[in-house]
């Protein structure tokens, strides 16, 4: 069972096993929503299912007039990308054909960027194998990996069974009540420009939660495109985190997405899982009765 990354190669020994596997392509740009899937259908890992972070990853409920969402009332988080619920999520996985026995290998274009919210998200329905497929799309090609532009089939209906919950998942409350206590330590996962308030493209208020600690999700991939070495992510979190306990982390981004590769690298430098909170700063913002920080 793999329960964290898994190399090309691993990949390809694991295909060749005929073990019970499904890959998911999650590939996405939040800039321009329908990219991902135009990226799958021109080139994914042969029988892989595709995840798309708007529907299948997230319950978005509908849209006023003003472009505002709104979530459904059985939503896990708000935000701008709101957690669907435990039940809708495994209604989802039950319709790919996607069953408790199984592997499940994510991927994406985007140092795992998008791919680790279903990897989380899995974690999170009580399923624990399922590994990040490390360097994603592009170490698999590098790798000799095959890629294909044919329809997938679709898969038969499975009965995928909710198991009680692997990772915690964070609230605005739970957030709110631990600000300023030793027991919580807030990790933003956004690019310094955002998360200091210089600029903000995609929510309505600029800054960070106050007391947050600012961690970019990219600093975890090396330059060959894959996450760093254990050794060295442990180092860098335990010099971002300058004494306080790992085991207080929550996981923080702009609509909780790319906060997941930071709970990643934490998992790979040795620490314990950490919480995530996936409203992220969308949801936070969103009441202006929550204080804001900038700098």
């Amino acid at each position: 069972m793999a329960t964290l990354l898994i190399s090309a190669d691993e990949l390809k020994s694991l295909q060749a096993s005929d073990a019970p596997l499904m890959l998911f392509d999650c590939s996405f740009d939040l800039m321009n929503p329908a990219a991902g899937e135009e990226q799958y259908h021109a080139a994914h890992i042969p029988g892989a299912v595709y995840a798309s972070l708007d529907t299948a990853l997230s319950d978005k409920g509908v849209v006023d007039s003003n472009g505002t969402h709104h979530p459904h009332p059985d939503a896990a988080s708000a935000g701008r990308h709101p957690l669907p619920s435990r039940e809708k999520f495994a209604i989802w996985l039950s319709s790919v054909g996607f069953g408790n026995s199984m592997q499940a290998v994510v991927y994406d274009r985007s140092n795992a960027n998008y791919c680790g919210r279903l990897w989380w998200m899995l974690k999170w329905v009580g399923h624990d194998a399922v590994a990040v497929l490390d360097g994603g799309l592009q170490a698999w090609q590098g790798a000799g990996g095959a890629v294909t532009d044919q329809p997938e089939p679709a898969h038969f209906q499975s009965n995928f069974e909710l198991r009680p919950a692997l990772r915690k998942l964070a609230t605005s409350a739970d957030v709110l009540g631990g600000l300023g206590q030793p027991g919580q330590t807030l990790v933003d996962a956004r690019a310094a420009p955002r998360f200091k308030g210089d600029v903000e493209p995609l929510d309505p208020v600029a800054g960070h939660i106050p007391g947050a600690l600012n961690r970019p999700f990219a600093q975890n991939i090396g330059a060959d495109g894959r996450f760093k070495p254990p050794a060295q992510l442990r180092a860098e979190f335990e010099q971002l985190l300058a004494g306080r306990s790992p085991a207080s982390v929550v996981h923080h981004c702009g609509s909780g997405v790319s906060a997941v590769p930071n709970v990643i690298a934490m998992e790979l430098a040795g620490f314990a899982p950490t919480a995530l909170y996936a409203g992220s700063w969308s949801e936070w913002c969103s009441d202006p009765q929550r204080p804001v920080a900038k700098g």
